[in-house]
């Protein structure tokens, strides 16, 4: 009877989650807004920030995980990792300064704010990584994503991702006391050197690989089959690498993109629709709303959400403007969302006590509201389809 009851409560939080979303999302599209700012709001209303029907938990973070890695997965098979490639340079300089603006602006706020130097670093170290998912999901939905500024973002973001855990992992040395300066260099070489390799021969191996193997098994929907030990297998191994399994699921997608049939594309993409949900919603679960009672507290929530904002808009803008200013803007927009990592960074400071339960608030509220601020500004960026493709040229 108890197991039953658990099962009834599971399916009811999945039918609260997937119907409110969407709901949400109908909602918010009918408004001329994209539809997974209504998903993410959609979490705000049901979680503890307002009705308090559904609380973060491992299963919305399962499935939301779940859906993330469909969703990388769909958009690597729509982009060409030769082209990728192409853009690294740009790529690099746009990662590394928007590493570096967010991580300082985040800093020096809180020592203004007279935060203690740790949990200063903490919030700085926060809100360096750019959320790749809410990016590649409006301009998957926009259809833009074979334009130089998107595969710039793209190619930004994934790098971002490794920097990112490297800073996280250097602070967190820090906070424990003990800092393995060999560990901290060796993770983002591998890390780097095995998406490399993945971008480089990723693609004639799946190819070979994929065809082989769809001659000789006479397993039900062998295609789909293979797709999802590939995708897995290569999130699995960029764990082991040192970065994020998403960035394995993009990568499974480049190299099967012109390999894969039409049949297990579609049917990846179902499911990325079905638990893509469960993601945006559940970064609106996080939001607790008393926290923000305290004036402090708001002004702070308020000064770092503007700096989050900003610190990447004119680092990564910036760093791609050698591709023109029209690039610029919309590299620089498209790198605002924080999401995911930056709730997991700042629930590792939470444990370590480095930070309270107010600045965990505060750095909550930069990634929500960095989330949903960034789907209307990036389809602001790609307002004018038809404007010049020379402004999206190189300037040199």
């Amino acid at each position: 009877m108890p197991q039953q009851d658990l099962s009834g409560s599971l399916v009811l939080s999945i039918l609260i989650i997937f119907g409110s979303a969407k709901l949400m999302a109908e909602i918010f599209e009918r408004a001329g807004q994209p539809g997974i700012v209504g998903e993410i709001v959609a979490g705000v209303v049901i979680g503890p920030g307002v009705l308090n029907w559904i609380a973060p938990n491992d299963v919305v973070t399962i499935l939301g995980a779940l859906g993330i890695m469909f969703l990388m997965f769909r958009v690597g098979t729509e982009v060409n990792a030769r082209e990728l490639v192409g853009v690294g340079g740009t790529a690099v300089v746009v990662a590394f300064s928007g590493v570096a603006a967010p991580f300082l602006a985040g800093w020096g706020i809180c020592l203004l704010w007279r935060k203690p130097l740790l949990e200063s670093i903490f919030v700085g170290a926060a809100m360096t990584a750019t959320s790749v998912g809410i990016t590649a999901e409006v301009l998957a939905r926009r259809g833009v994503l074979s334009k130089d500024s998107s595969r710039i973002i793209l190619g930004a973001a994934i790098i971002d991702d490794v920097l990112a855990l490297l800073v996280l992992g250097v602070v967190s040395s820090v906070a424990h006391g003990q800092v393995n300066l060999v560990e901290l260099v060796l993770t983002p070489v591998c890390a780097l050197i095995f998406i490399a390799i993945v971008m480089r021969w990723g693609s004639w191996t799946a190819s070979k690989i994929l065809r082989r193997l769809e001659q000789v098994l006479r397993i039900g929907e062998a295609p789909f089959v293979l797709t999802i030990i590939l995708l897995f297998g290569l999130a699995a191994l960029s764990v082991k690498a040192g970065v994020a399994a998403i960035t394995g699921a993009f990568l499974a997608g480049a190299a099967s993109s012109e390999s894969i049939p039409a049949r297990a594309r579609e049917q990846t993409f179902a499911i990325a629709e079905m638990f893509l949900p469960f993601f945006l919603a559940g970064i609106g679960l996080y939001v607790k709303m008393p926290a923000f009672r305290e004036p402090r507290t708001l002004g702070l929530a308020v000064v770092i959400l503007a700096a989050a904002i900003l610190s990447k808009v004119v680092a990564c803008g910036l760093g791609a403007l050698s591709h023109g200013w029209i690039v610029a803007e919309r590299v620089g927009l498209g790198m605002i969302p924080r999401g995911e990592f930056c709730i997991v960074a700042a629930q590792v400071g939470l444990m370590l006590g480095v930070i309270p339960a107010d600045t965990y608030a505060v750095v909550v509220a930069m990634a929500v509201g960095t989330t949903m601020l960034a789907p209307p500004l990036i389809d602001f960026a790609f307002r004018e389809q038809g404007r010049s493709k020379t402004l999206e040229m190189p300037l040199f």
